[in-house]
């Protein structure tokens, strides 16, 4: 836990307190940005609250006194709820808006984890709960330099990988052919030789596979790959050490000597939308501009929108990327939900809209790192489909 750098952000978002709370692990978050061992039992209700100023304070059962020992602040203990409660309406008393993981209607929910109860019982002592989305986003989702670095490693590693992928496909097809599983196969031994790691397998579809977002093939349940076939390759990954983040991207390509004019049209739309989306991200981070991540989604779903495939783009258009491929900053979203959530400098997300039709879907995707005064896509961009 890096308490200056906690208490510097609150006094930045005007934000009096951060207020953590948890049993039974419900709230794995606090563990990560506290510090805390993951794997201590915990059957009690422990909270410790970070002023913005000022001391920090620890409120813990008295059978479990031990949970909070290793991080700064007085301690103080309960054994009853009415003392609880005395006890950390004591706490709050200084404090006006205090910052939970709550979302208002739960559109953050992978921030939102305290209990409805607890909020209430917070807002019955006078304290205005507010959302810790960007405070969590601040201290899970951006990166050290270092980490910036192991990102272009993996990019450099996975951009070379991807186009050996597609002439694989081409080779196999004219000798007898593959599945789609044995190409992902073949991209997962590619992945060992580069000292590549992922908690997923990547995604090889075609045809109507290709219009499935999250279509994964296995064993039991694969394609043929055949000429004259529409081809999806979604593939992340990142290098085989601590504190190491993501690379993700998504090309298509077609099987022959000329994809059908339906193909070419919605890649060229596909491909307009994540432009967009990219020089939204740019254009407000060169101006200064603060910039939430549903704004991204809404320039790149416009431009899809506008040429009459909006309810074939049917996800976010991008997701935060970090030690795991889904982070826990600001998604590129205006769909599933409205996230308010800032694009930070040193972050990074994906921008990734689709078209998924019954025949075949087209994403495409890049990666966005963001600094203090400028943006930048992080590896190749496709700019036609692949010809294999």
């Amino acid at each position: 836990m890096n308490l200056p750098d906690i208490q510097a952000a609150l006094r930045e978002q005007g934000v009096d307190a951060w207020l953590f709370y948890d049993h039974h692990h419900r709230d794995p978050i606090a563990y990560r940005v506290l510090g805390l061992p993951a794997n201590a039992m915990v059957t009690r209700r422990w909270f410790y609250l970070i002023p913005a100023e000022g001391e920090p304070a620890q409120l813990m059962h008295r059978i479990e006194p031990h949970h909070l020992e290793r991080l700064p602040g007085k301690a103080d203990f309960y054994s009853g709820w009415e003392e609880l409660f005395a006890k950390l309406k004591g706490m709050l008393a200084p404090y006006k808006n205090v910052a939970m993981q709550y979302s208002p209607n739960n559109l953050v929910f992978t921030v939102s984890l305290v209990d409805a109860g607890t909020v209430d019982l917070v807002r019955s002592f006078g304290n205005n709960v507010v959302s810790s989305g960007d405070l969590v986003a601040r201290f899970e989702a951006t990166w050290t330099e270092d980490q910036i670095r192991s990102h272009f490693e993996a990019g450099d590693a996975i951009d070379r990988i991807t186009p050996a992928a597609f002439q694989e496909i081409g080779r196999r097809t004219r000798n007898g052919g593959v599945s789609e599983y044995q190409m992902v196969q073949w991209i997962l031994e590619a992945f060992r030789r580069e000292g590549l790691v992922s908690d997923d397998p990547p995604d090889v579809a075609v045809n109507a596979n290709s219009g499935d977002p999250h279509y994964q093939p296995t064993a039991e349940r694969s394609a043929r790959i055949k000429e004259g076939d529409f081809v999806l390759l979604d593939i992340w990954g990142k290098k085989d050490r601590p504190g190491a983040v993501y690379y993700d991207i998504t090309w298509t390509g077609f099987i022959g000597k000329a994809p059908s004019e339906r193909q070419r049209e919605v890649f060229a739309v596909v491909k307009g939308a994540r432009q967009a989306g990219v020089a939204a991200v740019k254009n407000a981070v060169a101006a200064g501009r603060k910039l939430a991540g549903w704004e991204v989604d809404e320039a790149a779903r416009e431009f899809i929108r506008a040429r009459g495939f909006g309810q074939y783009f049917i996800h976010r258009t991008g997701h935060s990327i970090g030690t795991d491929v889904h982070a826990n900053g600001a998604n590129m979203d205006n769909l599933e939900v409205h996230d308010e959530r800032r694009v930070l400098p040193n972050s990074c997300f994906s921008i990734e809209p689709g078209v998924y039709l019954p025949e075949f879907g087209v994403r495409s995707e890049v990666n966005v790192l963001v600094r203090e005064r400028s943006a930048e896509v992080t590896g190749k961009e496709q700019e036609e489909l692949v010809l294999i």
